[in-house]
């Protein structure tokens, strides 16, 4: 059922969040200090048993230089060099193996799936761990993993790796380092729009039912996990509140929206209790570039799934017949 906002409501509904004042300066130091590290890919043939893909076990340097691992999958006989989808991962999944992600190099792209470091669950499991904010109080779970200091918070960690694994995907001689394209789910639309903010030069952007946006607003409007984590955290550490959200807000998918100018396709579940439709057409309407957006009436978190694939196929071959 509908658990959200009228629709026309939803349309043009804005986050009322404030930015943190030095927010450019502390995502402007924290790139710098990364590429302090030198990025050292490494493309290793991996024999996956597909007769339609290459396939690379791919590693390069993320935050703080530690090392994140990728799988990257080229279509065989494709001209090159070619575009290339770098997908993030929804929350819980690691990179798993290479016929998991058959999608977009059988529609003719190159594609980088990066790994989620820390994550990887029982049907996907990861291969990078996580090293940071070791010791801090946390709930189960990853969304407040160092959430009482931007410079301990998890998903800085996440979104550094992310800007350095579009780097990463830059130096393959099969991509075309001027046609890449961030994309991902949930958890991985989230980090796909943190990226479209820090990364200029994108070819596109898409973000499936994004995750990790509007933290003030979710936190309170739905009991699903993930966003649970940050009431339950807040539950014991009460005094704490304000501490909380204003690390989240140097993380918060709106403000990096306001940044980004790629071309971009969203989709929206209007009765997804995970990410409430509010906090994805936050987004939305505060993103700055070119932008389009598929409502899928009737579904929860599962979004369009393969309805939306097909969406995403058309958009890209759209965008780069231009």
């Amino acid at each position: 059922m509908y658990t959200d906002l009228p629709v026309d409501q939803l349309r043009t509904y804005r986050s009322d969040t404030a930015e943190p004042e030095d927010f450019g300066e502390f995502w402007a130091r924290t790139l710098r200090a990364n590429d302090a590290y030198p990025l050292d890919t490494r493309f290793l043939p991996h024999d996956a048993g597909l007769a339609t893909a290459e396939v690379f076990d791919v590693e390069f340097s993320g935050f703080d230089g530690q090392r994140v691992r990728a799988w990257l999958l080229v279509p065989r006989g494709a001209t090159r060099p070619m575009p290339c989808v770098v997908e993030y991962l929804g929350y819980g999944r690691g990179r798993s193996l290479p016929h998991d992600w058959l999608l977009w190099s059988a529609a003719g792209y190159a594609h980088l799936v990066m790994d989620t470091r820390g994550q990887g669950g029982v049907w996907f499991p990861g291969d990078t761990p996580d090293r940071g904010a070791e010791g801090a109080s946390q709930v189960p779970g990853f969304v407040t993993r160092g959430v009482l200091d931007p410079e301990d918070y998890y998903y800085r960690r996440v979104f550094s790796d992310a800007v350095r694994a579009v780097q990463a995907a830059k130096e393959h001689e099969a991509v075309d380092p001027a046609r890449i394209v961030v994309a991902g789910t949930s958890q991985g639309g989230g980090i796909a729009l943190a990226v479209a903010g820090l990364v200029p030069g994108l070819a596109a952007v898409m973000a499936d039912v994004p995750f990790l946006c509007h933290f003030r607003r979710a936190a309170t409007i739905t009991d699903a996990e993930p966003y649970q984590e940050i009431a339950t955290f807040l539950g014991s550490h009460r005094t704490r509140v304000e501490q909380v959200f204003a690390t989240l807000d140097y993380f918060d998918g709106v403000t990096f929206a306001k940044r980004a100018e790629a071309p971009a396709l969203f989709s929206v579940a209007l009765m997804d209790p995970v990410c409430p439709p509010s906090t994805v057409f936050a987004a939305y309407n505060a993103y700055a570039g070119p932008k389009e957006i598929r409502e899928w009436t009737f579904n929860g978190h599962e979004g369009g799934m393969a309805a939306q694939s097909r969406e995403q196929i058309t958009f890209l071959a759209k965008l780069f017949a231009r």
